[in-house]
Protein backbone atom coordinates (compact mmCIF):
# COMPACT_ATOMS: atom_id res chain seq x y z
CA UNK A 1 0.00 0.00 0.00
CA UNK A 2 2.43 2.37 0.63
CA UNK A 3 4.80 4.55 0.51
CA UNK A 4 4.91 7.90 -0.13
CA UNK A 5 7.51 11.20 -0.26
CA UNK A 6 7.45 14.94 0.04
CA UNK A 7 9.00 18.06 -1.41
CA UNK A 8 9.77 20.70 1.22
CA UNK A 9 12.63 23.19 1.25
CA UNK A 10 13.92 22.51 4.82
CA UNK A 11 16.79 24.61 4.96
CA UNK A 12 15.57 27.30 3.07
CA UNK A 13 18.05 27.79 0.12
CA UNK A 14 15.71 28.37 -2.03
CA UNK A 15 15.12 25.02 -3.94
CA UNK A 16 13.01 21.62 -2.83
CA UNK A 17 14.66 18.78 -1.42
CA UNK A 18 12.80 15.26 -0.96
CA UNK A 19 11.51 13.15 1.85
CA UNK A 20 11.08 9.36 1.20
CA UNK A 21 9.36 7.53 3.54
CA UNK A 22 10.27 3.57 3.58
CA UNK A 23 8.67 0.89 5.36
CA UNK A 24 11.19 -1.16 7.53
CA UNK A 25 10.22 -4.10 9.82
CA UNK A 26 6.14 -4.28 10.73
CA UNK A 27 5.64 -4.13 14.57
CA UNK A 28 6.87 -8.00 16.03
CA UNK A 29 8.94 -8.88 13.09
CA UNK A 30 13.05 -8.28 12.72
CA UNK A 31 14.99 -7.49 9.58
CA UNK A 32 18.76 -7.01 9.49
CA UNK A 33 18.83 -4.41 7.83
CA UNK A 34 15.74 -1.95 7.65
CA UNK A 35 15.71 0.76 5.27
CA UNK A 36 15.09 3.91 7.00
CA UNK A 37 13.42 6.72 5.49
CA UNK A 38 15.52 9.07 3.06
CA UNK A 39 15.91 12.83 2.93
CA UNK A 40 17.77 14.39 0.18
CA UNK A 41 19.09 17.70 -0.06
CA UNK A 42 18.83 19.14 -3.42
CA UNK A 43 22.54 20.65 -4.72
CA UNK A 44 20.71 23.21 -7.23
CA UNK A 45 22.89 21.35 -9.69
CA UNK A 46 20.22 18.53 -10.92
CA UNK A 47 21.53 16.57 -8.05
CA UNK A 48 20.68 15.43 -4.19
CA UNK A 49 22.47 14.46 -1.50
CA UNK A 50 21.40 12.21 1.07
CA UNK A 51 21.60 14.24 4.81
CA UNK A 52 19.20 11.58 6.73
CA UNK A 53 21.82 11.27 9.13
CA UNK A 54 22.54 14.71 9.42
CA UNK A 55 19.10 15.95 9.74
CA UNK A 56 18.16 13.37 12.10
CA UNK A 57 14.83 11.87 10.30
CA UNK A 58 16.05 8.60 9.76
CA UNK A 59 12.55 6.87 11.13
CA UNK A 60 12.83 3.15 11.47
CA UNK A 61 9.04 2.33 11.33
CA UNK A 62 6.65 0.33 8.64
CA UNK A 63 6.42 3.89 7.22
CA UNK A 64 3.56 4.62 4.95
CA UNK A 65 3.33 8.32 4.22
CA UNK A 66 4.04 12.33 4.82
CA UNK A 67 3.33 15.87 4.96
CA UNK A 68 4.99 19.20 5.35
CA UNK A 69 4.93 22.41 6.58
CA UNK A 70 5.47 25.26 9.42
CA UNK A 71 3.23 24.16 12.02
CA UNK A 72 4.94 25.88 14.77
CA UNK A 73 5.18 29.47 12.83
CA UNK A 74 8.81 29.89 13.05
CA UNK A 75 9.53 29.97 9.56
CA UNK A 76 10.57 26.72 8.21
CA UNK A 77 9.05 23.60 7.35
CA UNK A 78 8.35 20.70 9.35
CA UNK A 79 7.66 17.34 8.81
CA UNK A 80 5.13 14.74 9.82
CA UNK A 81 5.29 11.28 8.62
CA UNK A 82 2.20 8.37 9.11
CA UNK A 83 3.00 4.79 10.28
CA UNK A 84 1.32 1.84 10.63
CA UNK A 85 2.17 1.76 14.67
CA UNK A 86 3.11 5.06 15.90
CA UNK A 87 3.14 8.40 14.27
CA UNK A 88 6.49 11.13 14.16
CA UNK A 89 6.37 14.32 14.16
CA UNK A 90 9.79 16.33 13.17
CA UNK A 91 10.04 20.06 14.46
CA UNK A 92 12.84 21.95 12.02
CA UNK A 93 15.45 23.12 14.43
CA UNK A 94 16.43 26.09 11.48
CA UNK A 95 19.84 24.99 11.24
CA UNK A 96 19.73 21.74 9.35
CA UNK A 97 18.43 19.47 11.98
CA UNK A 98 15.30 18.37 13.22
CA UNK A 99 13.45 17.32 16.66
CA UNK A 100 11.10 14.45 16.85
CA UNK A 101 8.53 15.76 19.25
CA UNK A 102 5.98 13.73 18.70
CA UNK A 103 5.06 12.80 22.79
CA UNK A 104 5.27 16.17 23.45
CA UNK A 105 3.38 17.63 21.00
CA UNK A 106 0.75 14.36 21.71
CA UNK A 107 0.49 13.76 17.72
CA UNK A 108 1.76 9.79 17.63
CA UNK A 109 -1.41 8.02 17.55
CA UNK A 110 0.38 4.88 18.89
CA UNK A 111 -2.22 2.25 17.69
CA UNK A 112 -3.51 2.95 14.12
CA UNK A 113 -2.38 2.13 10.85
CA UNK A 114 -2.51 6.08 9.48
CA UNK A 115 -2.27 6.74 5.88
CA UNK A 116 -2.10 10.19 4.75
CA UNK A 117 -2.23 13.71 6.65
CA UNK A 118 -2.90 17.12 5.78
CA UNK A 119 -2.05 20.52 7.99
CA UNK A 120 -4.79 22.55 7.85
CA UNK A 121 -6.07 26.01 9.40
CA UNK A 122 -9.37 24.75 10.04
CA UNK A 123 -10.15 27.38 12.99
CA UNK A 124 -8.60 30.05 11.37
CA UNK A 125 -6.95 31.06 14.01
CA UNK A 126 -3.48 30.75 12.80
CA UNK A 127 -1.94 28.14 13.96
CA UNK A 128 -2.03 25.11 11.41
CA UNK A 129 -4.07 21.66 12.96
CA UNK A 130 -3.28 18.27 11.73
CA UNK A 131 -5.71 15.78 10.06
CA UNK A 132 -4.82 12.09 9.99
CA UNK A 133 -5.99 9.74 7.64
CA UNK A 134 -6.53 6.17 9.45
CA UNK A 135 -7.03 3.07 7.25
CA UNK A 136 -8.20 0.18 9.05
CA UNK A 137 -8.12 -2.49 12.13
CA UNK A 138 -5.65 -4.46 10.83
CA UNK A 139 -5.02 -7.78 12.32
CA UNK A 140 -1.38 -9.60 10.58
CA UNK A 141 -2.67 -13.24 12.37
CA UNK A 142 -6.08 -12.49 9.97
CA UNK A 143 -4.37 -10.81 6.81
CA UNK A 144 -1.95 -14.42 7.30
CA UNK A 145 -5.08 -16.43 6.20
CA UNK A 146 -5.78 -15.19 2.56
CA UNK A 147 -3.98 -16.78 -0.45
CA UNK A 148 -5.25 -16.95 -4.28
CA UNK A 149 -6.99 -20.30 -6.14
CA UNK A 150 -3.38 -21.27 -6.28
CA UNK A 151 -2.11 -21.06 -3.14
CA UNK A 152 -0.06 -17.99 -2.97
CA UNK A 153 -0.22 -15.31 -0.22
CA UNK A 154 -2.12 -12.24 -1.08
CA UNK A 155 -3.58 -9.37 0.40
CA UNK A 156 -6.90 -9.15 2.38
CA UNK A 157 -9.83 -7.53 0.71
CA UNK A 158 -10.35 -4.20 3.04
CA UNK A 159 -14.13 -5.01 3.47
CA UNK A 160 -13.01 -7.81 5.90
CA UNK A 161 -11.73 -5.45 8.04
CA UNK A 162 -13.66 -2.70 10.27
CA UNK A 163 -13.49 0.83 9.74
CA UNK A 164 -11.35 2.95 11.64
CA UNK A 165 -11.82 6.81 12.46
CA UNK A 166 -9.73 9.23 11.32
CA UNK A 167 -7.61 11.97 13.98
CA UNK A 168 -8.37 15.56 13.90
CA UNK A 169 -5.70 17.47 16.04
CA UNK A 170 -5.97 20.90 16.58
CA UNK A 171 -2.84 23.40 17.48
CA UNK A 172 -2.93 24.99 20.85
CA UNK A 173 -0.29 27.14 19.43
CA UNK A 174 2.10 26.26 22.32
CA UNK A 175 3.68 23.18 20.35
CA UNK A 176 0.98 20.91 21.54
CA UNK A 177 -2.06 19.25 20.21
CA UNK A 178 -5.48 18.25 21.00
CA UNK A 179 -7.45 15.63 19.75
CA UNK A 180 -10.44 17.03 19.25
CA UNK A 181 -11.86 14.19 16.82
CA UNK A 182 -15.78 13.98 18.57
CA UNK A 183 -15.72 17.57 19.44
CA UNK A 184 -15.06 18.64 15.83
CA UNK A 185 -17.85 15.75 14.18
CA UNK A 186 -15.28 14.13 12.31
CA UNK A 187 -15.22 10.95 14.34
CA UNK A 188 -16.59 8.33 11.77
CA UNK A 189 -15.54 4.43 12.56
CA UNK A 190 -16.72 3.26 9.68
CA UNK A 191 -14.17 4.98 7.28
CA UNK A 192 -11.32 3.17 5.69
CA UNK A 193 -9.49 6.03 4.88
CA UNK A 194 -6.35 6.41 2.34
CA UNK A 195 -6.75 9.76 1.03
CA UNK A 196 -7.72 13.76 1.81
CA UNK A 197 -7.67 17.15 0.05
CA UNK A 198 -8.77 20.23 1.72
CA UNK A 199 -10.32 23.28 0.31
CA UNK A 200 -12.78 25.53 0.44
CA UNK A 201 -15.46 23.80 -2.08
CA UNK A 202 -18.44 26.05 -1.06
CA UNK A 203 -16.84 29.38 -1.81
CA UNK A 204 -17.45 30.26 1.80
CA UNK A 205 -14.07 31.70 3.32
CA UNK A 206 -13.91 27.77 5.42
CA UNK A 207 -11.48 25.43 4.36
CA UNK A 208 -13.51 21.93 4.23
CA UNK A 209 -11.89 18.52 4.27
CA UNK A 210 -12.47 15.20 1.61
CA UNK A 211 -11.97 12.10 2.22
CA UNK A 212 -11.35 8.88 0.10
CA UNK A 213 -11.87 5.78 1.81
CA UNK A 214 -11.15 2.34 0.31
CA UNK A 215 -14.41 0.70 -0.71
CA UNK A 216 -16.57 2.50 2.21
CA UNK A 217 -18.28 5.79 1.21
CA UNK A 218 -15.97 9.00 0.73
CA UNK A 219 -16.86 11.98 3.79
CA UNK A 220 -16.81 15.25 2.40
CA UNK A 221 -16.85 17.26 5.95
CA UNK A 222 -18.74 20.48 5.56
CA UNK A 223 -16.59 23.45 7.32
CA UNK A 224 -19.45 25.18 9.43
CA UNK A 225 -17.45 27.95 10.99
CA UNK A 226 -17.87 26.88 14.76
CA UNK A 227 -14.92 24.76 14.87
CA UNK A 228 -17.52 21.81 13.90
CA UNK A 229 -17.80 19.88 10.48
CA UNK A 230 -20.89 18.11 8.91
CA UNK A 231 -20.18 15.32 6.31
CA UNK A 232 -22.47 15.99 3.41
CA UNK A 233 -20.64 13.50 1.32
CA UNK A 234 -23.94 11.77 0.21
CA UNK A 235 -25.99 14.86 -0.05
CA UNK A 236 -23.54 16.60 -2.07
CA UNK A 237 -23.10 13.36 -4.89
CA UNK A 238 -19.46 12.92 -3.68
CA UNK A 239 -19.40 9.91 -1.47
CA UNK A 240 -20.29 7.31 -4.40
CA UNK A 241 -19.68 7.05 -8.23
CA UNK A 242 -22.56 7.87 -10.70
CA UNK A 243 -23.66 4.53 -10.57
CA UNK A 244 -24.23 4.67 -6.54
CA UNK A 245 -21.76 2.43 -5.82
CA UNK A 246 -18.64 3.08 -3.11
CA UNK A 247 -15.42 2.65 -4.55
CA UNK A 248 -11.56 1.86 -3.50
CA UNK A 249 -10.30 5.01 -2.94
CA UNK A 250 -6.74 5.74 -3.28
CA UNK A 251 -5.38 9.61 -4.02
CA UNK A 252 -7.60 12.93 -4.33
CA UNK A 253 -7.31 16.46 -5.35
CA UNK A 254 -8.99 19.74 -5.27
CA UNK A 255 -8.85 21.23 -8.23
CA UNK A 256 -11.04 23.74 -10.43
CA UNK A 257 -9.90 21.86 -13.96
CA UNK A 258 -12.87 24.21 -15.71
CA UNK A 259 -12.01 27.21 -14.38
CA UNK A 260 -15.43 28.30 -13.17
CA UNK A 261 -14.13 30.06 -9.85
CA UNK A 262 -15.51 26.28 -7.54
CA UNK A 263 -13.12 23.31 -6.66
CA UNK A 264 -14.09 19.91 -8.27
CA UNK A 265 -12.51 16.40 -6.96
CA UNK A 266 -10.66 14.21 -8.44
CA UNK A 267 -10.46 10.50 -6.67
CA UNK A 268 -8.24 7.44 -7.86
CA UNK A 269 -9.49 3.93 -7.52
CA UNK A 270 -9.11 0.30 -7.95
CA UNK A 271 -9.07 -1.59 -11.10
CA UNK A 272 -12.35 -2.13 -12.56
CA UNK A 273 -13.96 0.83 -11.20
CA UNK A 274 -12.47 4.17 -12.82
CA UNK A 275 -10.88 6.78 -11.01
CA UNK A 276 -13.97 9.50 -10.64
CA UNK A 277 -14.12 13.20 -11.43
CA UNK A 278 -16.72 14.92 -9.45
CA UNK A 279 -17.43 18.35 -11.43
CA UNK A 280 -18.51 21.11 -8.97
CA UNK A 281 -22.36 22.77 -9.79
CA UNK A 282 -21.52 25.46 -7.97
CA UNK A 283 -24.74 24.99 -5.56
CA UNK A 284 -22.79 22.90 -3.39
CA UNK A 285 -23.51 19.71 -5.63
CA UNK A 286 -21.28 17.47 -7.61
CA UNK A 287 -21.74 15.80 -10.82
CA UNK A 288 -19.71 12.25 -11.38
CA UNK A 289 -18.41 13.32 -15.19
CA UNK A 290 -15.61 10.59 -15.29
CA UNK A 291 -16.97 9.23 -18.92
CA UNK A 292 -18.20 12.92 -19.63
CA UNK A 293 -14.88 14.33 -19.18
CA UNK A 294 -13.61 10.64 -21.32
CA UNK A 295 -11.12 9.79 -18.23
CA UNK A 296 -13.59 6.71 -17.44
CA UNK A 297 -12.18 3.97 -20.11
CA UNK A 298 -8.42 4.88 -19.74
CA UNK A 299 -8.67 4.49 -15.79
CA UNK A 300 -11.27 0.89 -16.21
CA UNK A 301 -7.90 -1.76 -15.44
CA UNK A 302 -5.96 0.64 -13.82
CA UNK A 303 -5.19 0.81 -10.24
CA UNK A 304 -4.53 4.82 -9.12
CA UNK A 305 -2.95 5.86 -6.09
CA UNK A 306 -0.94 8.99 -6.41
CA UNK A 307 -2.28 11.58 -8.18
CA UNK A 308 -2.84 16.02 -8.48
CA UNK A 309 -4.31 18.40 -10.86
CA UNK A 310 -1.48 20.53 -11.95
CA UNK A 311 -0.72 22.55 -15.24
CA UNK A 312 1.99 20.34 -16.84
CA UNK A 313 1.67 22.53 -20.08
CA UNK A 314 1.15 26.11 -18.40
CA UNK A 315 -1.41 26.86 -20.85
CA UNK A 316 -3.60 27.65 -18.08
CA UNK A 317 -5.66 25.12 -17.23
CA UNK A 318 -5.17 21.99 -14.95
CA UNK A 319 -4.04 18.88 -16.13
CA UNK A 320 -3.93 15.35 -14.22
CA UNK A 321 -1.26 12.85 -13.40
CA UNK A 322 -1.95 9.52 -12.31
CA UNK A 323 0.47 6.73 -10.75
CA UNK A 324 -0.55 3.37 -11.32
CA UNK A 325 0.08 -0.41 -10.04
CA UNK A 326 -1.76 -3.37 -8.50
CA UNK A 327 -2.04 -4.50 -4.90
CA UNK A 328 -2.24 -7.97 -6.23
CA UNK A 329 1.19 -9.58 -6.99
CA UNK A 330 -0.81 -12.56 -8.40
CA UNK A 331 -3.50 -10.92 -10.58
CA UNK A 332 -2.54 -11.53 -13.92
CA UNK A 333 -2.90 -15.19 -12.88
CA UNK A 334 -6.88 -14.58 -11.86
CA UNK A 335 -7.17 -11.76 -15.00
CA UNK A 336 -6.06 -11.74 -18.40
CA UNK A 337 -6.91 -7.62 -18.98
CA UNK A 338 -5.33 -6.18 -15.23
CA UNK A 339 -1.52 -6.07 -15.07
CA UNK A 340 0.10 -6.05 -11.65
CA UNK A 341 2.90 -3.20 -12.51
CA UNK A 342 1.08 -0.71 -14.74
CA UNK A 343 2.43 2.57 -16.78
CA UNK A 344 1.44 5.57 -15.43
CA UNK A 345 -0.73 8.44 -16.89
CA UNK A 346 -0.58 12.32 -17.72
CA UNK A 347 -4.08 13.56 -18.63
CA UNK A 348 -3.93 17.16 -20.62
CA UNK A 349 -6.88 19.22 -20.11
CA UNK A 350 -8.07 20.10 -23.84
CA UNK A 351 -10.92 22.23 -22.64
CA UNK A 352 -14.13 21.49 -24.25
CA UNK A 353 -15.11 18.92 -21.63
CA UNK A 354 -12.00 16.36 -22.41
CA UNK A 355 -8.80 15.20 -21.26
CA UNK A 356 -6.70 13.23 -23.36
CA UNK A 357 -4.15 10.70 -22.28
CA UNK A 358 -1.05 11.80 -23.86
CA UNK A 359 1.10 9.60 -21.88
CA UNK A 360 2.79 7.96 -24.58
CA UNK A 361 4.64 11.89 -25.64
CA UNK A 362 5.74 12.42 -22.62
CA UNK A 363 9.02 9.94 -22.37
CA UNK A 364 10.09 6.70 -21.89
CA UNK A 365 8.94 6.56 -18.09
CA UNK A 366 5.75 6.08 -19.42
CA UNK A 367 6.33 3.26 -21.37
CA UNK A 368 7.63 1.33 -18.02
CA UNK A 369 5.45 -0.78 -16.39
CA UNK A 370 5.45 0.48 -12.47
CA UNK A 371 3.92 0.00 -9.05
CA UNK A 372 3.13 3.25 -8.45
CA UNK A 373 2.34 4.25 -4.86
CA UNK A 374 2.87 7.75 -3.91
CA UNK A 375 3.54 10.92 -6.04
CA UNK A 376 4.52 14.25 -4.96
CA UNK A 377 4.63 17.50 -7.11
CA UNK A 378 6.59 20.75 -7.19
CA UNK A 379 9.43 22.81 -9.22
CA UNK A 380 12.59 20.99 -8.04
CA UNK A 381 14.64 22.59 -10.60
CA UNK A 382 13.52 26.04 -10.25
CA UNK A 383 12.57 26.32 -14.35
CA UNK A 384 9.19 27.43 -13.90
CA UNK A 385 7.25 24.19 -14.52
CA UNK A 386 5.90 21.05 -11.94
CA UNK A 387 7.92 18.26 -11.86
CA UNK A 388 6.84 14.83 -10.21
CA UNK A 389 8.29 12.31 -7.64
CA UNK A 390 6.82 9.00 -8.14
CA UNK A 391 7.23 6.09 -5.18
CA UNK A 392 7.31 2.72 -7.03
CA UNK A 393 6.67 -0.43 -4.83
CA UNK A 394 9.74 -2.50 -4.60
CA UNK A 395 11.27 -0.78 -7.31
CA UNK A 396 13.22 2.29 -8.50
CA UNK A 397 11.95 5.62 -7.80
CA UNK A 398 11.25 7.80 -10.39
CA UNK A 399 11.79 11.70 -10.85
CA UNK A 400 9.71 13.19 -14.10
CA UNK A 401 11.68 16.73 -14.71
CA UNK A 402 9.12 18.57 -17.01
CA UNK A 403 11.42 19.62 -19.77
CA UNK A 404 8.55 21.29 -21.73
CA UNK A 405 5.91 23.53 -19.62
CA UNK A 406 7.78 26.68 -19.48
CA UNK A 407 7.92 26.84 -23.02
CA UNK A 408 4.33 28.92 -22.03
CA UNK A 409 4.65 32.07 -20.07
CA UNK A 410 4.28 31.36 -15.95
CA UNK A 411 3.99 33.07 -12.53
CA UNK A 412 5.12 31.41 -9.41
CA UNK A 413 4.08 32.55 -6.03
CA UNK A 414 4.84 31.64 -2.40
CA UNK A 415 2.50 32.80 0.51
CA UNK A 416 3.86 34.38 4.05
CA UNK A 417 1.09 34.42 6.59
CA UNK A 418 1.06 37.39 9.36
CA UNK A 419 -1.96 37.34 10.56
CA UNK A 420 -2.26 33.86 8.86
CA UNK A 421 -0.20 30.95 9.37
CA UNK A 422 2.88 31.46 8.19
CA UNK A 423 3.01 29.31 5.17
CA UNK A 424 -0.44 30.80 4.39
CA UNK A 425 -2.15 27.29 4.17
CA UNK A 426 -5.59 27.82 2.96
CA UNK A 427 -5.26 30.90 1.03
CA UNK A 428 -7.01 31.20 -2.33
CA UNK A 429 -5.05 33.25 -4.97
CA UNK A 430 -7.31 34.19 -8.23
CA UNK A 431 -4.72 34.83 -11.39
CA UNK A 432 -6.33 37.15 -14.09
CA UNK A 433 -5.15 37.42 -17.30
CA UNK A 434 -6.74 38.80 -20.69
CA UNK A 435 -7.75 34.96 -21.33
CA UNK A 436 -8.42 33.05 -18.50
CA UNK A 437 -8.85 33.32 -14.34
CA UNK A 438 -7.43 30.83 -12.50
CA UNK A 439 -7.90 30.00 -9.10
CA UNK A 440 -5.87 28.06 -6.84
CA UNK A 441 -5.54 27.46 -2.96
CA UNK A 442 -2.81 26.75 -0.83
CA UNK A 443 -2.49 22.73 0.68
CA UNK A 444 -0.49 21.36 2.45
CA UNK A 445 -1.93 17.75 1.87
CA UNK A 446 -3.47 15.97 -1.23
CA UNK A 447 -2.30 13.31 -3.65
CA UNK A 448 -1.37 9.82 -1.77
CA UNK A 449 0.59 9.73 1.38
CA UNK A 450 2.29 12.78 0.35
CA UNK A 451 3.01 16.46 0.61
CA UNK A 452 3.60 18.59 -2.14
CA UNK A 453 5.25 22.26 -3.01
CA UNK A 454 3.83 24.47 -0.99
CA UNK A 455 4.14 27.60 -4.13
CA UNK A 456 1.73 27.56 -6.64
CA UNK A 457 2.56 27.50 -10.32
CA UNK A 458 0.18 29.39 -12.86
CA UNK A 459 0.53 28.57 -16.07
CA UNK A 460 -0.01 32.20 -18.30
CA UNK A 461 -0.09 30.06 -21.69
CA UNK A 462 1.30 32.97 -24.23
CA UNK A 463 0.20 36.04 -21.98
CA UNK A 464 2.81 38.17 -21.02
CA UNK A 465 1.04 39.61 -17.46
CA UNK A 466 -1.29 38.92 -15.11
CA UNK A 467 -3.79 41.63 -15.29
CA UNK A 468 -4.15 41.22 -11.44
CA UNK A 469 -3.14 39.06 -8.73
CA UNK A 470 -6.01 38.66 -5.86
CA UNK A 471 -5.45 37.20 -2.72
CA UNK A 472 -7.63 36.11 0.16
CA UNK A 473 -5.99 34.84 3.24
CA UNK A 474 -7.29 32.61 6.05
CA UNK A 475 -7.44 35.45 8.06
CA UNK A 476 -10.16 37.30 5.65
CA UNK A 477 -7.47 39.89 4.49
CA UNK A 478 -8.00 40.79 0.90
CA UNK A 479 -4.75 41.92 -1.34
CA UNK A 480 -4.95 42.72 -4.86
CA UNK A 481 -1.78 43.05 -7.18
CA UNK A 482 -2.12 44.77 -10.73
CA UNK A 483 0.09 44.07 -13.92
CA UNK A 484 1.94 41.91 -12.58
CA UNK A 485 5.02 40.75 -15.22
CA UNK A 486 5.36 36.82 -16.34
CA UNK A 487 7.82 34.37 -15.57
CA UNK A 488 8.80 35.31 -12.30
CA UNK A 489 8.57 34.05 -8.68
CA UNK A 490 6.94 36.61 -5.84
CA UNK A 491 6.48 36.20 -2.42
CA UNK A 492 3.54 37.64 -0.76
CA UNK A 493 3.23 38.58 2.35
CA UNK A 494 -0.28 39.17 4.34
CA UNK A 495 -0.74 42.62 4.19
CA UNK A 496 2.56 43.77 3.13
CA UNK A 497 3.06 43.49 -0.48
CA UNK A 498 5.00 41.75 -2.73
CA UNK A 499 8.99 41.08 -4.04
CA UNK A 500 10.59 38.90 -6.36
CA UNK A 501 12.91 36.42 -5.59
CA UNK A 502 15.61 35.05 -7.34
CA UNK A 503 15.46 31.58 -8.23
CA UNK A 504 18.18 29.05 -7.02
CA UNK A 505 18.73 27.32 -10.39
Amino acid sequence: MGSGAAFLDYDNDGDLDLYIVNSASLPGFVTDTPPTNVLYRNDGDGGFSDVTTDAGVGHLGYGMGCGTADYDNDGDPDLYVTNFGENVLYRNNGDGTFTDVTVYAGVGDRDRWSSSCAFVDYDQDGNLDLYVVNYLDYDIVEDGKWYDTNGRRIYSNPRVYKGVSDTLYRNSGNGTFVDVTQHAGVYNDTGKGLGVTCGDYDNDGRIDIYIANDTTPNFLYRNMGDGTFMDLGVIAGVAYNEEGVAEGGMGVDFGDYNNDGFLDIFVTNFSRETNTLYRNNSNGIFTDVTYIEHLGDSSFLKLGFGTKFFDADNDGDLDLFVANGHVYSTIESQSDTIEYAQTDQLFLNAGESSFLDVSGECGTYFSVKQIGRGAAFGDYDNDGDTDIFVVNLNQKVGLLRNDGGNENNWLKIRTVGVKSNRDGIGARIEVITRSHTQIREVQAGSSYLSGQDSRLLFGLGAETRAEEVKITWPSGLKQTLAKVKANQFLIITEGLGAQTQQLSR
